[in-house]
């Protein structure tokens, strides 16, 4: 069986309030309909098609190396002309799976139960109970049969038919040749003058055809997203999985409610994770890893053993074992710290290598640097690696001792075992084992005095 798959991502989303496609909007860091396109990959489909309308070319433009197939809805005139626009590209498919751009985490093997389940029916509808369906299309059953009648939107309903508590989530799938007349037989005479894709389900029943049906076991996976409040809602359920996911990975958590997971997050054992931790891109923690408050962590690799301190900021940084880092320190991309470095509070690294053992503990930057083991950087240190223009390199050698307040003018390199003196202005090499000076000479004014301000008149 050649299975396609439509995403309809055409809507407005009126009530998000946003230049942004609704489409667009982020879940944990990535684009809502980036999870569907995800689903339908796993699901096998051998074609997706995305129908957008909404933010014209922004949806194909924000996700440009995804395998699917763009078609553009002109005129939004419900979901059922939307699937319309896909079929086209469709003609070599046997089934059609049709998914939405805003309902991110439908599971794919909830799609595969409703795929398999309607092996031997023309269509199959995924549905779901509600305690409360308002704004939901509900499903009509035969009373004796239980045999799907029709789905009817929720504004179209008569009384007696808003009490029922089935609901059609809109995810359907139909052999193709049979979608395409259904699709050909809709009307717009409905209260929104729309063609309803889920009208296919009372033509089938017409035509004298079964409808089969599998229920989604969470109402969270059906979930669409129409405001930013529903957005937030579903942000904070797929958070607390992903916590509960590394919870019984072996990671202490101390409030799972404070901390946001916007890609993937591999750890060891014994990891201990601090409140409000945000990870991006793909973080690697090793074993017995502690991390305090209120930190950022992006695309890094840190070392078993590692402790990083309150209100630390690592972006594409390595950290080696037994390190320790913080607070309120900054790793930069291209930061590499060896195993038992020290980097303390506001210490600044950026493509830099600190060898096994250094210590750069207060108000430093660091660099295009690298250091050697067991050097000592002091307090107020700066590598000048920028001259308006082009970046040039420090070398540090091992146990190198950097007195307070010091700047490195690169290029330039210090010697193994040398000793630069605080306050220096260091501009040409450093020879190793010597005391390197480069201070400006101290004088006293006698008699100068501190200007003074005038007393107002």
């Amino acid at each position: 069986m050649r299975l396609g798959v439509v995403i309809l991502a055409a809507g407005m989303g009126k009530r998000m309030r946003s230049a942004l496609p609704k489409v667009l909007h982020p879940l944990a860091g990535r684009p809502l309909l980036s999870y569907v396109l995800d689903a339908a990959d796993r699901l096998g489909s051998v074609k997706t098609v995305v129908v957008y309308g909404h933010g014209g070319e922004q949806v194909p433009t924000a996700l440009p190396d995804r395998a699917c197939d763009w078609v553009e809805q002109p005129e939004r005139l419900g979901t059922g002309h939307a699937v319309q626009q896909a079929m086209p590209l469709l003609q070599e498919i046997d089934r059609i799976l049709v998914l939405y751009g805003d309902v991110p985490l439908v599971d794919p093997g909830t799609l595969g139960r409703l795929v398999e389940a309607s092996r031997d029916c023309p269509l199959g509808i995924l549905t779901a109970e509600l305690g409360d369906p308002t704004g939901y299309g509900r499903i009509l059953r035969d009373s004796a049969t239980g045999r799907i009648l029709r789905s009817v939107e929720h504004r179209d309903a008569s009384p007696e038919e808003l009490s029922v508590r089935e609901v059609n989530t809109g995810f359907l799938v139909a052999e193709r040749a049979r979608l395409q007349g259904w699709l050909d037989r809709l009307t717009n005479d409905n209260a929104q003058g729309e063609y309803y894709l889920t009208d296919v389900i009372g033509l089938a029943v017409a035509d004298g055809e079964a409808v089969a049906s599998v229920q989604a076991p969470t109402i969270e996976e059906v979930s669409g997203i129409n405001d930013r409040v529903q957005l937030a809602a579903l942000e904070r359920y797929f958070q607390r999985r992903v916590a509960e996911d590394l919870m019984r990975g072996g990671v202490t958590l101390a409030d799972p409610a404070r901390v946001d997971i916007r890609g993937a997050l591999e750890t060891g054992q014994d990891v201990t994770i601090d409140v409000n931790l945000v990870v991006e891109g793909h973080v690697t923690l090793g074993d017995g890893v502690r991390i305090g408050p209120n930190c950022l962590i992006r695309d890094s690799v840190i070392g078993e053993g590692v402790e990083i301190l309150a209100n630390s900021v690592i972006e594409g940084a390595q950290i080696g074992p037994g390190a320790r880092v913080g607070p309120f320190a900054r790793l930069r991309p291209e930061a590499r710290l060896e195993a038992d470095t020290h980097i303390g509070n506001f210490v600044e690294i950026k493509k830099s290598r600190v060898g096994v053992g250094s210590k750069v503990n207060h108000l430093t930057y660091v660099g295009d640097t690298e250091i050697g083991s067991g050097v000592n950087v002091g307090a107020g240190t700066i590598t000048c690696n920028y001259d308006g223009a082009n970046k040039f390199k420090t070398v540090i050698g091992d146990g190198a001792f950097i007195g307070s307040n010091t700047a490195l003018v690169a290029p330039v390199t210090v010697g193994a075992g040398a000793t630069i003196g605080a306050g220096s202005v260091i501009t040409r090499d450093a020879p190793p084992e010597q005391l390197t000076l480069a201070r400006g000479r101290q004088i006293s004014v006698p008699g100068w005095e501190r200007p003074r301000k005038q007393p107002k008149t």
